[in-house]
């Protein structure tokens, strides 16, 4: 019996431990961030360690000059595009890649690496580089941690800024919103174009040939008001000026049978009547 007893606390001590063991998390010196920007329909995500000042010397003493650096503590920082993009004016495509660095007082190389498991610089294989550009640092006030930073977004581009201790370097990603836009949707809709994707084109006044198949074939699912004002405007812009009116007249007539007015419904009206002069 006594054994018994024994056991079951053993037994007891045991699993505590490891429900223990597996719930708590202990900080990290360098914590780890995750910062994301969506540009266009382009994701950018970077994900670093965050190494402190902490009172020591940083450019040409705890980070050497001339020397590779993996761009942060703990493992190489890495930088993920679900697009191809521009980088500072080069082709960079779709991909994750690490962040390798070789800060001088002047002039850095920021290289883009294939290999994201490397943990120190000795570790680094030049033959793996995508891209390698040079940019100068700035100075910066002061920032206790290593930071990236997005700034001056646009629907087609984003700086992207390094800071620590009083110091940044910067460099440019750019990337094609529209090409992305009908790359993913010709991906996504193949025999099944939707209205969404259609409307898109029409707003951007692009690629308005296959916006039109697009609209058609969401018409022939479900005609409604919404689907059919869309290709009644297609229709007008690709100079199909006597079917935009009647199916404009389409659309006008099912929105009037909606339950509540849409919310555009007097612009389609003198849209129309526009046409009509």
């Amino acid at each position: 019996m006594l054994k018994l007893i024994q056991l079951s606390v053993t037994l007891i001590f045991i699993f505590s431990f490891t429900v223990f063991t597996q719930q708590i998390r202990t900080p990290r010196p360098s914590p780890d961030a995750t910062v994301t920007q969506i540009v266009g329909v382009t994701e950018v995500s970077i994900d670093y360690s965050c190494p402190g000042v902490k009172g020591r010397k940083i450019w040409g003493g705890l980070v050497p000059y001339d020397e590779v650096w993996r761009t942060g503590a703990n493992e190489v920082t890495s930088i993920t595009f679900s697009d191809p993009v521009k980088v500072n004016g080069n082709e960079l495509p779709a991909g994750t890649f690490g962040i390798h660095t070789v800060p001088a007082e002047l002039e850095w190389e920021i290289i883009f690496s294939k290999d994201t498991k490397v943990d120190d610089g000795s570790n680094y294989d030049p033959a793996k580089d995508a891209l390698r550009i040079k940019v100068k640092p700035e100075e910066h006030h002061f920032m206790e941690r290593m930071t990236f930073l997005y700034t001056d977004v646009t629907d087609n581009s984003v700086n992207i800024n390094l800071v620590w201790d009083k110091l940044m370097v910067s460099f440019k990603v750019e990337t094609n919103t529209n090409d992305n836009f009908l790359s993913n949707a010709r991906k996504e809709l193949s025999w099944s174009p939707t209205f969404q994707a259609a409307q898109y084109c029409l707003n951007a006044n692009i690629n308005l040939e296959q916006a039109l198949d697009w609209i058609e074939a969401s018409c022939l699912i479900s005609e409604v008001y919404w689907n059919t004002r869309i290709k009644a405007q297609l229709q007008y812009k690709l100079g199909m000026k006597e079917e935009a009116i009647v199916t404009m007249e389409e659309a006008i007539d099912l929105g009037s049978k909606m339950e509540s007015a849409p919310f555009d419904y007097e612009n389609m009206k003198k849209m129309l009547a526009e046409w009509k002069m």
